[in-house]
């Protein structure tokens, strides 16, 4: 598991941690994916828990801190590098084992097939 997978981008790296982002609203590439229901800041190990309402009804997915690109505090949301599909393939969400080093494991090497960088 790379810790650049699980660290904020620079560019966005000190906006979180001034910020509490559960609640923001989360943006994928082609659209709004739900919002922040969990967020940690610890260097190496960041990501984000977002609840997904009504798009994927009833679940959450988890992203690591480098899918992050931009983060509004004005208009309260967080844009990610992934496009809604892309998100909904990766593997399911799992509450009891989300902090377990084998899930953030399988989840690290589906979202590191992807290049880290993105344009919004």
């Amino acid at each position: 598991m790379t810790s650049e997978l699980w660290t904020f981008r620079t560019d966005v790296h000190d906006a979180p941690q001034g910020l509490e982002l559960v609640g923001y609203d989360v943006q994928a590439t082609d659209g709004k994916i739900g919002s922040v229901d969990e967020a940690t800041y610890e260097v190496g190990q960041s990501y984000l828990v977002v609840d997904t309402g009504p798009w994927i009804f009833g679940k959450k997915v988890m992203l690591p801190a480098s899918t992050v690109m931009q983060i509004d505090p004005q208009d309260k949301k967080v844009h990610v590098s992934r496009t809604k599909q892309e998100i909904k393939d990766a593997p399911e969400f799992d509450d009891a084992r989300f902090k377990e080093v084998e899930y953030r494991q399988r989840l690290g090497d589906y979202y590191g097939r992807f290049p880290h960088g993105g344009a919004l």
